[in-house]
């Protein structure tokens, strides 16, 4: 992998609520379905992608923009083998609701999903790439950062105002409690399709059915994302990437680099690294 196509990830312990990844030109960044925590705005930059977000695919390319609410399934992918560059920014939800509420497009400030999926509009576009090139640079001020990062959000928000998603069809109370036990005890449980199917009375068959349906992946995939989400979290901070794996579940360390990279398209390493890095270079300019 080139330079040019390796993930490069900013990240600020003074601003924790926000992530950028940027990749200038990857042909081979190939995602699986998967889903985050938070809320995340990304930028085409460059080439062409297929876009899936649940059930609708979409063909995405330079000057457009995607929207993916927290933990609806999603995956981004090159055409054809052709680079494709894009800047992808996540936001913590909490943060971002009271933003919204903040700004009057809220009446509380509890998330909301945006039904909007992607979006072509070149000053808003060119507003992102902006604030990304701020967060990036490292002779910025925190206080440049974070007014970018404040001014572009609340504004793209008002953009959208009204713009609010139907609510989701709410899954079975059973289902539901197998994707909160599975959330609540990946990192930890040993978990069998058998004890799933006792909780919830169904055949395996159709709980792995009923389950894809509202959840957008199955109970296995559902669980190997939240491990991965964990695993995300302990990076983050500078965790060692054995200690990362093994206490988000995973025995075997080969194996959690594997689904590291199918997911979310770069190693651990480029994960963390860009983590510890950038907590150096801030602690340096304090």
């Amino acid at each position: 992998m080139t330079d040019s196509e390796k993930p490069v990830f900013w990240r600020d312990n003074r601003m924790p609520y926000i992530e950028l990844r940027k990749v200038q030109a990857g042909r081979k960044v190939c995602y699986a379905p998967h889903s985050h925590r938070q809320w995340s705005l990304g930028a085409i930059t460059r080439g062409q992608s297929t876009f899936l977000y649940r059930d609708e695919q979409y063909r995405v390319g330079e000057g457009d923009l995607v929207i993916v609410n927290p933990e609806w399934v999603h995956a981004c992918n090159p055409i054809d083998d052709q680079p494709w560059g894009y800047l992808m920014l996540y936001v913590d939800t909490d943060w971002l609701a009271r933003l919204r509420h903040e700004a009057g497009l809220l009446d509380r400030p509890v998330w909301e999903d945006i039904p909007t999926a992607t979006l072509t509009h070149q000053q808003i576009y060119d507003g992102y790439c902006m604030m990304a090139q701020c967060l990036l640079d490292p002779d910025r001020a925190l206080l440049e950062k974070q007014t970018a990062v404040v001014e572009y959000l609340t504004g793209f928000m008002q953009s959208l105002a009204g713009h609010t998603a139907a609510p989701q069809p709410k899954a079975p109370d059973n289902l539901q409690a197998v994707a909160d036990y599975l959330k609540a005890h990946a990192a930890t449980a040993d978990v069998s399709l058998d004890s799933l199917c006792e909780c919830t009375g169904f055949s395996a068959g159709y709980l792995i059915r009923s389950f894809k349906r509202h959840f957008g992946l199955t109970p296995h995939a559902y669980l190997i994302n939240c491990r991965i989400q964990y695993a995300q979290q302990a990076l983050k901070t500078g965790a060692p990437i054995a200690e990362a794996a093994l206490d988000a579940g995973f025995a075997d360390q080969p194996h959690f680099q594997r689904t590291f990279k199918r997911l979310l398209a770069a190693t651990p390493q480029q994960y963390r690294r860009g983590s510890v890095d950038q907590q150096i270079d801030a602690a340096g300019r304090k």
